[in-house]
């Protein structure tokens, strides 16, 4: 592919979505001030901000290296850092990278290979690294591409005082029959929907959970030779499931809320059930929550594979157009180290600690004391989630759980969302929606296929 074609490539990853780029951060690089030893672009969360904070303090005291932070909004980062990775502009240094860029970043020569700098920095410890996670931040040519800040599965929530009032028992490790089978029951308890689920468009929204019951029912976006499969009966069940579910058992409205909406329903109490990031518990538990301490926790539903779930990470890639790859992997090798866990948990508190990334978190007693309702499932869910390479029933051609990683996949994917959504909101019926959408899985692959 010719340099031209892979920039609009990459600026289509996040065009669908009718993303407008901020002309905001905190130091504009190439405005005119005294340049940093290293520029950083990220998004701009919590993790992230308390980053920021320490950096200065501990990593530029220690290093001499000091760090220049462009911090943005998911979207406006990724669109920013689409543009700068293409075009291999060398304005920044390092970047937040998600599981998602990482593979075709990589396959496009985007992105500096780590593995020369993991071998000769001893103290990091990448054995310490969940496997999961690695390999979603390897390339096709088995190198490593990124290092995980922090992690992300997902898990089932549920009412543990809901469910003692209907007398009813959550399996340790359900099935989706047993989920559906459940929100039957509990449904309408103390006006509680029986499950809540993502039903918002969007790839990174009601996608992200559909695709892993698509994996763990049988189905898959493309055959080995990419042919789409979105009309497959294994693909259809899965959908029609999901569908079905949310209209019979799950919130009001359900077209419209993606994972901030349906969070706030479960801690203001409308949710016997949730199925999304294990990400969120920490908001689950806050004091605040009206469900606090009423919560269980129990790993991704599955059916016809032996475990689902999706894997995601925000991690730090280096551009390879960068000139400071060694200060680059210093502070890499600084921000997601051990060292730096346990000095947010010191200065900031444990639950504040950037998870999911890294084994010994979770043999830490102040961590678990801390995040004691939800780290062990937490743990499970990294450790034991589907493998991007193979999360479901047969090969395929793509790498990813919830996502699709190809560069397409952000516009097929929103594409596909918004016919889902309406489904879900009863406008087409769940045949029809997918019906379309083959036709855009098709035509989106046409070029893997040769034609």
């Amino acid at each position: 592919m010719e340099r031209s074609r892979l920039i609009q490539a990459a600026v289509a990853l996040t065009a669908a979505a009718g993303l407008v780029l901020a002309g905001c951060g905190d130091t504009d690089p190439s405005g005119g001030e005294e340049r940093a030893d290293l520029r950083v672009l990220a998004t701009d969360v919590p993790q992230i901000q308390t980053l920021k904070k320490l950096t200065k303090k501990h990593f530029t005291a220690e290093t001499g290296i000091s760090v220049d932070y462009t911090l943005l909004p998911e979207n406006e980062a990724r669109e920013k850092m689409n543009r700068e990775f293409a075009t291999q502009a060398g304005t920044y240094d390092v970047a937040s990278v998600s599981a998602y860029e990482v593979p075709i970043y990589a396959d496009n020569g985007w992105l500096a290979p780590l593995d020369s700098y993991v071998k000769a920095d001893e103290d990091f410890d990448q054995d310490d690294v969940f496997p999961n996670l690695a390999s979603s931040l390897t390339g096709e040519d088995g190198k490593l591409y990124a290092e995980p800040f922090y992690g992300e599965g997902s898990f089932l929530m549920y009412r543990k005082d809901l469910f003692r009032k209907g007398g009813l028992t959550m399996p340790p490790d359900p099935t989706w029959e047993q989920v559906a089978d459940l929100a039957s029951r509990v449904d309408g308890s103390e006006g509680a929907s029986g499950i809540c689920l993502r039903g918002l468009p969007g790839w990174g929204q009601n996608l992200a959970p559909i695709n892993t019951v698509v994996n763990t029912f049988g189905g898959a976006w493309y055959d080995m030779d990419w042919n789409a499969r979105l009309t497959s009966p294994e693909f259809k069940k899965a959908v029609g499931f999901y569908v079905d579910l949310l209209r019979t058992h799950g919130q009001p409205g359900a077209e419209r809320m993606g994972v901030l909406e349906i969070l706030d329903r479960f801690v203001e109490g409308k949710c016997a059930m949730m199925y999304d990031a294990t990400s969120l518990a920490s908001s689950i538990e806050a004091d605040g929550s009206s469900v606090k301490g009423k919560v269980g926790y129990v790993p991704a539903p599955h059916d016809r594979t032996a475990k689902a779930g999706w894997l995601w990470t925000w991690a730090w890639g280096v551009q390879q157009a960068s000139g400071n790859k060694d200060s680059a992997w210093e502070f890499i090798s600084w921000a997601s180290s051990k060292e730096f866990q346990e000095l947010v948990g010191q200065e900031v508190g444990w639950t504040s600690a950037p998870a999911g990334n890294r084994m010994s978190l979770y043999e830490k007693p102040e961590y678990q004391q801390a995040a004691g309702a939800w780290y062990r499932q937490e743990f499970t869910a990294a450790t034991d989630s589907a493998d991007p390479r193979n999360p479901g029933v047969g090969p395929r051609p793509y790498q990813g759980i919830g996502f699709l990683g190809i560069p397409e996949f952000a516009v097929l994917g929103t594409a596909v969302s918004q016919q889902i959504a309406a489904a879900i909101a009863g406008q087409q019926s769940v045949d029809a929606a997918l019906d379309k959408s083959q036709d855009l899985a098709q035509a989106a692959a046409a070029k893997y296929r040769g034609g």
